[in-house]
Protein backbone atom coordinates (compact mmCIF):
# COMPACT_ATOMS: atom_id res chain seq x y z
CA UNK A 1 0.00 0.00 0.00
CA UNK A 2 2.97 2.20 0.95
CA UNK A 3 4.43 1.96 -2.40
CA UNK A 4 1.65 4.01 -3.63
CA UNK A 5 1.95 7.49 -1.48
CA UNK A 6 3.60 9.78 -3.69
CA UNK A 7 4.90 13.04 -1.87
CA UNK A 8 3.71 15.52 -5.11
CA UNK A 9 1.07 18.20 -4.90
CA UNK A 10 -0.97 18.81 -7.98
CA UNK A 11 -1.76 22.21 -7.94
CA UNK A 12 -1.26 25.51 -5.56
CA UNK A 13 -4.26 24.97 -3.60
CA UNK A 14 -3.57 21.27 -2.61
CA UNK A 15 -0.27 22.84 -1.69
CA UNK A 16 -1.73 25.44 0.81
CA UNK A 17 -4.48 23.13 1.96
CA UNK A 18 -1.35 20.88 2.90
CA UNK A 19 0.09 23.74 4.68
CA UNK A 20 -2.53 25.28 6.30
CA UNK A 21 -3.67 22.01 7.88
CA UNK A 22 0.11 21.04 9.09
CA UNK A 23 -0.12 24.54 10.71
CA UNK A 24 -3.09 23.86 12.77
CA UNK A 25 -1.82 20.45 13.94
CA UNK A 26 1.20 21.62 15.22
CA UNK A 27 -0.28 24.47 16.79
CA UNK A 28 -3.18 22.78 18.39
CA UNK A 29 0.12 20.14 19.59
CA UNK A 30 1.34 23.10 21.34
CA UNK A 31 -1.39 24.85 22.80
CA UNK A 32 -2.35 21.62 24.07
CA UNK A 33 1.00 20.79 25.61
CA UNK A 34 1.26 24.64 27.25
CA UNK A 35 -2.50 24.00 28.51
CA UNK A 36 -1.18 21.00 30.25
CA UNK A 37 1.61 22.31 31.83
CA UNK A 38 0.21 25.05 33.00
CA UNK A 39 -2.59 22.87 34.91
CA UNK A 40 -0.12 20.82 36.40
CA UNK A 41 2.21 23.99 37.28
CA UNK A 42 -1.34 24.75 39.07
CA UNK A 43 -1.75 21.60 40.41
CA UNK A 44 1.62 21.27 42.02
CA UNK A 45 1.54 25.01 43.35
CA UNK A 46 -1.99 23.69 45.00
CA UNK A 47 -0.30 20.56 46.81
CA UNK A 48 2.87 22.16 47.61
CA UNK A 49 0.69 24.82 49.55
CA UNK A 50 -1.56 21.86 50.81
CA UNK A 51 2.04 20.26 52.32
CA UNK A 52 1.61 17.49 49.49
CA UNK A 53 3.98 16.19 47.26
CA UNK A 54 4.23 17.80 43.89
CA UNK A 55 3.47 16.16 40.15
CA UNK A 56 6.75 14.19 39.26
CA UNK A 57 7.84 14.93 35.99
CA UNK A 58 7.34 10.81 35.29
CA UNK A 59 3.57 11.59 35.68
CA UNK A 60 3.88 14.68 33.44
CA UNK A 61 5.17 12.91 31.12
CA UNK A 62 2.26 10.35 31.28
CA UNK A 63 -0.12 13.16 30.54
CA UNK A 64 1.91 14.52 27.98
CA UNK A 65 2.02 11.12 25.82
CA UNK A 66 -1.25 10.52 24.83
CA UNK A 67 -1.68 13.94 23.35
CA UNK A 68 1.62 13.35 21.11
CA UNK A 69 0.20 10.08 20.29
CA UNK A 70 -3.03 11.49 19.22
CA UNK A 71 -1.84 14.18 16.91
CA UNK A 72 0.48 11.72 15.55
CA UNK A 73 -1.97 9.91 14.25
CA UNK A 74 -3.96 12.53 13.54
CA UNK A 75 -1.25 13.95 11.39
CA UNK A 76 -0.18 10.77 9.52
CA UNK A 77 -4.13 9.54 8.53
CA UNK A 78 -4.14 13.35 6.73
CA UNK A 79 -0.92 12.37 4.87
CA UNK A 80 -2.51 8.97 4.00
CA UNK A 81 -5.73 10.79 2.45
CA UNK A 82 -3.51 12.93 0.80
CA UNK A 83 -0.61 11.53 -0.60
CA UNK A 84 -2.31 7.89 -1.06
CA UNK A 85 -6.07 8.28 -0.87
CA UNK A 86 -6.29 11.40 -3.43
CA UNK A 87 -4.04 9.86 -6.14
CA UNK A 88 -5.78 6.25 -5.62
CA UNK A 89 -9.50 8.10 -6.20
CA UNK A 90 -8.92 10.50 -9.10
CA UNK A 91 -6.68 7.54 -11.29
CA UNK A 92 -7.56 4.48 -12.83
CA UNK A 93 -7.95 2.15 -9.39
CA UNK A 94 -7.09 -0.81 -9.69
CA UNK A 95 -4.35 -2.22 -7.08
CA UNK A 96 -4.42 1.19 -5.50
CA UNK A 97 -7.50 1.74 -4.14
CA UNK A 98 -6.78 -1.99 -1.97
CA UNK A 99 -5.33 0.01 0.77
CA UNK A 100 -8.28 2.16 1.18
CA UNK A 101 -10.46 0.11 3.05
CA UNK A 102 -7.64 -0.35 5.80
CA UNK A 103 -7.10 3.75 5.93
CA UNK A 104 -11.27 3.83 6.34
CA UNK A 105 -11.17 1.40 8.88
CA UNK A 106 -8.13 2.75 10.60
CA UNK A 107 -10.07 6.11 10.70
CA UNK A 108 -12.83 4.90 12.38
CA UNK A 109 -11.29 3.36 14.88
CA UNK A 110 -8.92 6.11 15.76
CA UNK A 111 -12.27 8.13 16.09
CA UNK A 112 -14.41 5.59 18.21
CA UNK A 113 -11.77 5.18 20.48
CA UNK A 114 -11.21 8.80 21.04
CA UNK A 115 -7.41 8.12 19.60
CA UNK A 116 -8.44 11.31 16.97
CA UNK A 117 -10.86 14.59 18.45
CA UNK A 118 -13.92 15.26 16.96
CA UNK A 119 -12.58 18.41 15.44
CA UNK A 120 -9.69 17.10 13.65
CA UNK A 121 -12.06 13.81 13.09
CA UNK A 122 -14.48 16.89 11.32
CA UNK A 123 -12.04 17.96 9.50
CA UNK A 124 -10.36 14.42 7.84
CA UNK A 125 -14.36 13.27 7.02
CA UNK A 126 -14.68 16.66 5.37
CA UNK A 127 -11.66 15.48 3.43
CA UNK A 128 -12.66 12.29 2.24
CA UNK A 129 -15.92 13.99 1.13
CA UNK A 130 -13.84 16.33 -0.84
CA UNK A 131 -11.23 13.51 -2.26
CA UNK A 132 -14.82 11.60 -2.81
CA UNK A 133 -16.45 14.25 -5.17
CA UNK A 134 -13.20 14.33 -7.20
CA UNK A 135 -12.99 11.08 -8.07
CA UNK A 136 -12.94 9.12 -11.25
CA UNK A 137 -16.24 8.54 -11.99
CA UNK A 138 -15.31 6.42 -15.18
CA UNK A 139 -13.75 3.82 -12.93
CA UNK A 140 -16.61 1.86 -12.06
CA UNK A 141 -14.87 -1.09 -10.75
CA UNK A 142 -14.11 0.91 -7.46
CA UNK A 143 -17.95 1.43 -6.40
CA UNK A 144 -17.05 -0.33 -3.39
CA UNK A 145 -14.03 2.22 -2.55
CA UNK A 146 -16.33 5.07 -3.18
CA UNK A 147 -19.15 3.89 -1.42
CA UNK A 148 -17.25 2.95 1.57
CA UNK A 149 -15.51 6.40 1.46
CA UNK A 150 -19.05 8.18 1.52
CA UNK A 151 -20.24 6.00 4.45
CA UNK A 152 -17.52 6.49 6.89
CA UNK A 153 -17.54 10.39 6.34
CA UNK A 154 -21.00 10.51 6.74
CA UNK A 155 -21.06 8.72 9.71
CA UNK A 156 -18.17 10.39 11.61
CA UNK A 157 -20.08 13.97 10.39
CA UNK A 158 -23.64 12.87 11.85
CA UNK A 159 -22.01 11.36 15.18
CA UNK A 160 -20.28 14.21 15.66
CA UNK A 161 -23.67 16.33 14.85
CA UNK A 162 -25.55 14.57 17.78
CA UNK A 163 -23.22 15.62 20.47
CA UNK A 164 -24.71 18.74 19.95
CA UNK A 165 -28.57 18.14 19.63
CA UNK A 166 -30.43 17.73 22.25
CA UNK A 167 -31.21 14.00 21.46
CA UNK A 168 -31.87 10.79 23.58
CA UNK A 169 -28.54 9.13 24.66
CA UNK A 170 -29.61 5.93 23.29
CA UNK A 171 -29.75 7.95 19.36
CA UNK A 172 -26.10 8.57 19.75
CA UNK A 173 -25.43 4.78 20.70
CA UNK A 174 -27.30 3.64 17.97
CA UNK A 175 -25.70 5.82 15.08
CA UNK A 176 -22.33 5.05 16.74
CA UNK A 177 -22.54 1.17 17.21
CA UNK A 178 -25.45 -0.37 14.91
CA UNK A 179 -25.11 2.29 11.89
CA UNK A 180 -21.26 1.37 11.29
CA UNK A 181 -22.01 -2.45 11.70
CA UNK A 182 -24.74 -1.49 9.09
CA UNK A 183 -22.74 -0.04 7.31
CA UNK A 184 -19.94 -2.38 7.13
CA UNK A 185 -22.53 -5.33 6.43
CA UNK A 186 -24.67 -3.27 3.61
CA UNK A 187 -21.34 -2.95 1.48
CA UNK A 188 -20.02 -6.73 1.63
CA UNK A 189 -24.03 -7.73 1.07
CA UNK A 190 -23.80 -5.42 -1.61
CA UNK A 191 -20.29 -6.09 -3.61
CA UNK A 192 -19.42 -9.46 -2.42
CA UNK A 193 -22.34 -11.36 -1.38
CA UNK A 194 -24.60 -10.68 -4.39
CA UNK A 195 -22.43 -11.08 -6.59
CA UNK A 196 -21.99 -14.43 -5.97
CA UNK A 197 -22.33 -17.24 -8.69
CA UNK A 198 -24.82 -18.83 -5.69
CA UNK A 199 -27.42 -15.71 -5.59
CA UNK A 200 -27.16 -15.26 -9.88
CA UNK A 201 -30.46 -17.73 -9.79
CA UNK A 202 -31.90 -15.38 -7.42
CA UNK A 203 -31.79 -18.17 -4.77
CA UNK A 204 -33.30 -15.61 -2.13
CA UNK A 205 -33.41 -18.56 0.72
CA UNK A 206 -29.48 -18.65 0.47
CA UNK A 207 -29.24 -14.58 0.72
CA UNK A 208 -31.95 -14.34 3.22
CA UNK A 209 -29.80 -17.53 5.37
CA UNK A 210 -26.42 -15.58 5.10
CA UNK A 211 -27.56 -12.11 5.81
CA UNK A 212 -29.30 -14.10 8.60
CA UNK A 213 -25.93 -15.40 10.37
CA UNK A 214 -24.19 -12.36 9.29
CA UNK A 215 -26.44 -10.29 10.86
CA UNK A 216 -26.14 -12.41 13.87
CA UNK A 217 -22.21 -12.38 13.93
CA UNK A 218 -22.52 -8.50 13.25
CA UNK A 219 -24.73 -8.71 16.66
CA UNK A 220 -22.16 -10.50 18.79
CA UNK A 221 -19.25 -8.15 17.66
CA UNK A 222 -21.48 -4.79 18.93
CA UNK A 223 -21.99 -6.65 21.65
CA UNK A 224 -18.11 -7.11 22.77
CA UNK A 225 -17.51 -3.75 21.24
CA UNK A 226 -19.96 -2.52 23.89
CA UNK A 227 -18.68 -4.59 27.03
CA UNK A 228 -15.22 -3.37 25.93
CA UNK A 229 -16.19 0.48 26.24
CA UNK A 230 -18.49 0.13 28.93
CA UNK A 231 -17.55 2.51 32.12
CA UNK A 232 -15.99 5.60 29.96
CA UNK A 233 -16.87 9.22 29.87
CA UNK A 234 -16.13 9.91 26.18
CA UNK A 235 -19.60 11.25 25.31
CA UNK A 236 -20.10 13.30 28.42
CA UNK A 237 -16.62 15.47 27.05
CA UNK A 238 -17.31 15.94 23.20
CA UNK A 239 -14.25 18.19 23.54
CA UNK A 240 -12.14 15.86 24.87
CA UNK A 241 -8.47 14.82 23.00
CA UNK A 242 -7.42 11.61 24.27
CA UNK A 243 -10.30 9.16 25.31
CA UNK A 244 -10.27 5.34 25.26
CA UNK A 245 -13.47 4.19 26.09
CA UNK A 246 -16.65 5.53 25.77
CA UNK A 247 -19.56 5.13 28.63
CA UNK A 248 -22.34 2.89 27.08
CA UNK A 249 -24.17 2.62 30.52
CA UNK A 250 -25.61 -0.40 31.76
CA UNK A 251 -26.33 -3.78 30.83
CA UNK A 252 -29.83 -3.07 29.92
CA UNK A 253 -28.82 -0.55 26.96
CA UNK A 254 -25.93 -2.76 25.68
CA UNK A 255 -28.92 -5.46 25.13
CA UNK A 256 -31.49 -2.99 23.31
CA UNK A 257 -28.19 -1.68 21.21
CA UNK A 258 -27.30 -5.30 20.42
CA UNK A 259 -31.48 -6.17 19.70
CA UNK A 260 -31.74 -3.12 17.77
CA UNK A 261 -28.57 -4.09 15.85
CA UNK A 262 -30.20 -7.66 14.67
CA UNK A 263 -32.85 -5.81 13.25
CA UNK A 264 -31.28 -3.49 11.61
CA UNK A 265 -29.75 -5.68 9.53
CA UNK A 266 -32.39 -7.92 8.78
CA UNK A 267 -35.04 -5.54 8.07
CA UNK A 268 -33.14 -2.34 6.62
CA UNK A 269 -29.76 -3.91 5.56
CA UNK A 270 -31.06 -6.87 3.57
CA UNK A 271 -33.69 -5.65 1.56
CA UNK A 272 -32.08 -2.28 1.00
CA UNK A 273 -28.85 -4.19 -0.21
CA UNK A 274 -30.85 -6.58 -2.32
CA UNK A 275 -32.97 -3.70 -3.72
CA UNK A 276 -29.47 -1.48 -4.49
CA UNK A 277 -27.93 -4.58 -6.63
CA UNK A 278 -30.79 -5.34 -8.64
CA UNK A 279 -31.34 -1.67 -9.43
CA UNK A 280 -27.78 -1.21 -10.64
CA UNK A 281 -27.57 -4.54 -12.24
CA UNK A 282 -30.92 -3.51 -14.14
CA UNK A 283 -29.20 -0.22 -15.35
CA UNK A 284 -25.90 -2.87 -16.49
CA UNK A 285 -28.61 -5.10 -18.32
CA UNK A 286 -30.45 -2.28 -20.26
CA UNK A 287 -27.11 -0.71 -21.39
CA UNK A 288 -25.90 -4.57 -22.30
CA UNK A 289 -29.19 -4.86 -23.99
CA UNK A 290 -28.75 -1.89 -25.83
CA UNK A 291 -25.27 -2.24 -27.21
CA UNK A 292 -26.50 -5.99 -28.47
CA UNK A 293 -28.96 -4.54 -30.30
CA UNK A 294 -27.00 -1.74 -32.15
CA UNK A 295 -24.53 -4.85 -32.59
CA UNK A 296 -26.87 -6.98 -34.34
CA UNK A 297 -28.23 -3.72 -36.67
CA UNK A 298 -24.56 -3.45 -37.81
CA UNK A 299 -24.35 -7.04 -38.35
CA UNK A 300 -27.30 -7.04 -40.60
CA UNK A 301 -26.22 -4.19 -42.33
CA UNK A 302 -22.78 -5.40 -43.13
CA UNK A 303 -23.78 -9.17 -44.03
CA UNK A 304 -26.46 -6.89 -46.46
CA UNK A 305 -23.89 -4.96 -47.89
CA UNK A 306 -21.82 -8.63 -48.57
CA UNK A 307 -24.66 -9.88 -50.01
CA UNK A 308 -24.74 -6.64 -52.86
CA UNK A 309 -21.60 -6.82 -52.99
CA UNK A 310 -18.97 -9.80 -54.00
CA UNK A 311 -15.31 -7.92 -53.89
CA UNK A 312 -13.74 -10.66 -55.75
CA UNK A 313 -16.65 -9.53 -58.99
CA UNK A 314 -15.62 -6.04 -58.38
CA UNK A 315 -12.20 -6.58 -58.37
CA UNK A 316 -12.59 -8.69 -61.66
CA UNK A 317 -14.51 -5.81 -63.16
CA UNK A 318 -12.15 -3.19 -62.38
CA UNK A 319 -9.36 -5.54 -64.25
CA UNK A 320 -11.90 -6.23 -67.29
CA UNK A 321 -12.08 -2.03 -67.04
CA UNK A 322 -8.60 -1.74 -67.16
CA UNK A 323 -7.36 -4.59 -69.89
CA UNK A 324 -9.94 -2.98 -72.46
CA UNK A 325 -8.53 0.66 -71.57
CA UNK A 326 -5.62 -0.51 -72.27
CA UNK A 327 -5.96 -2.20 -75.50
CA UNK A 328 -7.91 1.32 -76.36
CA UNK A 329 -4.83 3.45 -75.18
CA UNK A 330 -6.58 5.11 -72.44
CA UNK A 331 -3.33 5.17 -70.52
CA UNK A 332 -5.19 7.97 -68.06
CA UNK A 333 -8.20 5.91 -67.58
CA UNK A 334 -6.44 2.73 -66.90
CA UNK A 335 -3.98 4.57 -64.37
CA UNK A 336 -7.33 5.39 -62.64
CA UNK A 337 -9.20 2.18 -62.43
CA UNK A 338 -6.19 0.68 -60.95
CA UNK A 339 -5.69 2.96 -58.34
CA UNK A 340 -9.12 2.88 -57.63
CA UNK A 341 -8.68 -1.16 -57.37
CA UNK A 342 -5.87 -0.63 -54.90
CA UNK A 343 -7.81 1.59 -52.82
CA UNK A 344 -11.00 -0.68 -52.59
CA UNK A 345 -8.48 -3.15 -51.75
CA UNK A 346 -7.11 -1.21 -48.73
CA UNK A 347 -10.53 -0.52 -47.47
CA UNK A 348 -11.74 -4.18 -47.79
CA UNK A 349 -8.36 -5.92 -45.88
CA UNK A 350 -6.49 -2.92 -44.34
CA UNK A 351 -8.91 -0.92 -42.90
CA UNK A 352 -10.28 -3.76 -40.23
CA UNK A 353 -7.10 -3.56 -38.47
CA UNK A 354 -6.27 -1.92 -35.68
CA UNK A 355 -2.40 -0.33 -37.43
CA UNK A 356 -1.10 -1.38 -40.76
CA UNK A 357 2.65 0.04 -41.47
CA UNK A 358 2.71 3.70 -42.57
CA UNK A 359 3.56 2.78 -46.03
CA UNK A 360 0.66 0.92 -46.69
CA UNK A 361 -1.52 3.76 -45.20
CA UNK A 362 0.55 6.56 -47.91
CA UNK A 363 0.25 4.26 -50.67
CA UNK A 364 -3.89 4.72 -50.35
CA UNK A 365 -2.87 8.24 -49.68
CA UNK A 366 -0.99 8.92 -53.08
CA UNK A 367 -4.00 6.69 -54.66
CA UNK A 368 -6.80 9.14 -53.59
CA UNK A 369 -4.45 12.24 -54.54
CA UNK A 370 -3.57 10.49 -57.80
CA UNK A 371 -7.17 10.28 -58.51
CA UNK A 372 -7.98 13.66 -57.45
CA UNK A 373 -5.00 14.81 -59.94
CA UNK A 374 -6.94 13.14 -62.63
CA UNK A 375 -10.43 14.85 -62.24
CA UNK A 376 -9.01 18.30 -62.01
CA UNK A 377 -6.07 18.17 -64.59
CA UNK A 378 -8.34 19.57 -67.04
CA UNK A 379 -8.00 23.21 -65.15
CA UNK A 380 -5.02 25.02 -65.57
CA UNK A 381 -6.28 27.16 -62.50
CA UNK A 382 -5.58 24.21 -59.78
CA UNK A 383 -2.49 23.29 -58.55
CA UNK A 384 -1.99 20.62 -56.81
CA UNK A 385 1.44 20.07 -54.52
CA UNK A 386 3.00 16.88 -52.95
CA UNK A 387 5.63 16.41 -50.66
CA UNK A 388 5.23 12.72 -49.68
CA UNK A 389 7.89 10.58 -48.67
CA UNK A 390 8.66 7.27 -49.75
CA UNK A 391 8.45 5.35 -46.57
CA UNK A 392 9.53 1.82 -46.37
CA UNK A 393 10.04 1.39 -42.82
CA UNK A 394 8.30 -0.10 -39.67
CA UNK A 395 6.45 2.43 -38.18
CA UNK A 396 2.86 1.35 -37.42
CA UNK A 397 -0.18 3.55 -37.31
CA UNK A 398 -4.22 3.42 -37.29
CA UNK A 399 -5.32 3.23 -40.80
CA UNK A 400 -7.29 6.01 -42.15
CA UNK A 401 -6.07 8.19 -40.08
CA UNK A 402 -4.61 10.68 -42.43
CA UNK A 403 -6.87 10.87 -45.33
CA UNK A 404 -9.63 13.02 -43.96
CA UNK A 405 -7.56 16.45 -43.89
CA UNK A 406 -6.49 15.48 -47.41
CA UNK A 407 -10.86 14.62 -48.20
CA UNK A 408 -11.02 17.88 -46.45
CA UNK A 409 -8.28 19.98 -48.71
CA UNK A 410 -10.20 18.38 -51.78
CA UNK A 411 -13.97 19.12 -50.81
CA UNK A 412 -13.39 22.65 -49.78
CA UNK A 413 -10.08 23.96 -51.11
CA UNK A 414 -11.08 22.95 -55.02
CA UNK A 415 -12.97 25.05 -57.20
CA UNK A 416 -13.33 24.75 -61.06
CA UNK A 417 -14.18 28.07 -61.76
CA UNK A 418 -11.67 30.20 -59.12
CA UNK A 419 -7.54 29.07 -59.17
CA UNK A 420 -7.14 27.03 -56.35
CA UNK A 421 -4.64 24.94 -55.04
CA UNK A 422 -3.50 22.49 -52.29
CA UNK A 423 -0.50 21.25 -51.01
CA UNK A 424 0.55 18.05 -48.92
CA UNK A 425 3.40 17.62 -47.02
CA UNK A 426 4.36 14.32 -45.16
CA UNK A 427 8.05 13.26 -43.29
CA UNK A 428 9.56 11.38 -41.18
CA UNK A 429 12.03 11.56 -38.71
CA UNK A 430 12.67 8.79 -36.40
CA UNK A 431 9.55 7.73 -34.91
CA UNK A 432 7.54 11.07 -35.71
CA UNK A 433 5.31 11.72 -38.42
CA UNK A 434 5.17 15.33 -39.64
CA UNK A 435 2.02 16.06 -42.03
CA UNK A 436 0.99 19.43 -43.16
CA UNK A 437 -1.67 19.95 -45.42
CA UNK A 438 -2.74 23.76 -46.86
CA UNK A 439 -5.32 24.26 -49.36
CA UNK A 440 -7.73 27.47 -50.37
CA UNK A 441 -10.83 28.06 -49.23
CA UNK A 442 -13.62 29.63 -51.17
CA UNK A 443 -16.69 31.05 -50.48
CA UNK A 444 -19.66 29.18 -51.38
CA UNK A 445 -23.20 30.60 -51.98
CA UNK A 446 -26.10 30.86 -49.44
CA UNK A 447 -28.11 27.94 -51.60
CA UNK A 448 -25.03 25.11 -51.44
CA UNK A 449 -25.90 22.74 -49.20
CA UNK A 450 -22.00 22.65 -47.67
CA UNK A 451 -21.89 25.96 -46.67
CA UNK A 452 -21.46 25.85 -42.96
CA UNK A 453 -20.62 22.29 -42.81
CA UNK A 454 -17.69 21.38 -41.19
CA UNK A 455 -14.74 19.23 -42.41
CA UNK A 456 -14.74 15.74 -43.41
CA UNK A 457 -14.23 13.77 -40.47
CA UNK A 458 -12.10 16.30 -38.64
CA UNK A 459 -13.77 15.80 -35.13
CA UNK A 460 -13.79 11.88 -35.27
CA UNK A 461 -9.82 12.60 -36.65
CA UNK A 462 -9.32 14.56 -32.98
CA UNK A 463 -11.40 12.27 -30.92
CA UNK A 464 -9.57 9.03 -32.45
CA UNK A 465 -6.06 11.14 -32.25
CA UNK A 466 -7.01 11.76 -28.54
CA UNK A 467 -8.14 8.16 -27.37
CA UNK A 468 -5.05 6.28 -29.70
CA UNK A 469 -2.58 8.58 -29.42
CA UNK A 470 -2.83 10.53 -25.90
CA UNK A 471 -0.21 12.65 -25.37
CA UNK A 472 1.68 11.47 -28.16
CA UNK A 473 0.33 14.12 -30.81
CA UNK A 474 -0.12 17.56 -31.64
CA UNK A 475 -2.56 19.40 -33.56
CA UNK A 476 -2.45 22.66 -35.27
CA UNK A 477 -5.70 23.85 -37.01
CA UNK A 478 -5.36 27.57 -38.59
CA UNK A 479 -8.06 29.18 -40.74
CA UNK A 480 -8.69 32.88 -42.39
CA UNK A 481 -11.23 33.79 -44.88
CA UNK A 482 -8.94 32.22 -48.31
CA UNK A 483 -6.49 29.91 -46.12
CA UNK A 484 -6.77 26.49 -44.23
CA UNK A 485 -3.73 25.09 -42.80
CA UNK A 486 -3.65 22.15 -40.28
CA UNK A 487 -0.33 20.39 -38.55
CA UNK A 488 0.13 17.31 -37.43
CA UNK A 489 2.69 15.50 -35.21
CA UNK A 490 2.11 12.32 -34.11
CA UNK A 491 4.83 9.94 -32.05
CA UNK A 492 3.83 6.49 -33.83
CA UNK A 493 5.00 2.88 -32.97
CA UNK A 494 7.45 0.42 -34.19
CA UNK A 495 6.75 -3.06 -35.09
Amino acid sequence: MFKQITFKFKNDVTRIEFWVVTGCIIAALILSIFDIVRNNQIAANNMIQAGQQAVTPALLSATLMPILFSYLVTFIIYLLLCFYLTPAFEGDGGTALNGSLLIFIFIALSYLVGIISIYFAALLALKILFIYFNRNRQNGESALYYEASLLTASWILITIGLLYVSTPVMLHFYILYDVAAAMVLYLYAVHVLLPNEKLKNKNIIYYFFRMFLLAALSSLAVYLICLSFKGGSGLSRPAAIFVLVIDIGDAENIAWLVFLNFLTQLFIVMPLARTTYKRRNAKKDEEIKTLKTELGQSDANLNFLKSQINPHFLFNALNTLYGTALQENAERTGEGIQKLGDMMRFMLEENVRDRILLSRDIDYLKNYILLQKLRTSASSSIIIETQIEDYQGALMITPMLLIPFVENAFKHGISLQNPSHIKVTLQTDGNTLYFDVHNSIHIRHDNDPEKGQSGIGLDNVKQRLALLYPNRHDLVIRENAKEFFIHLTVQLDII
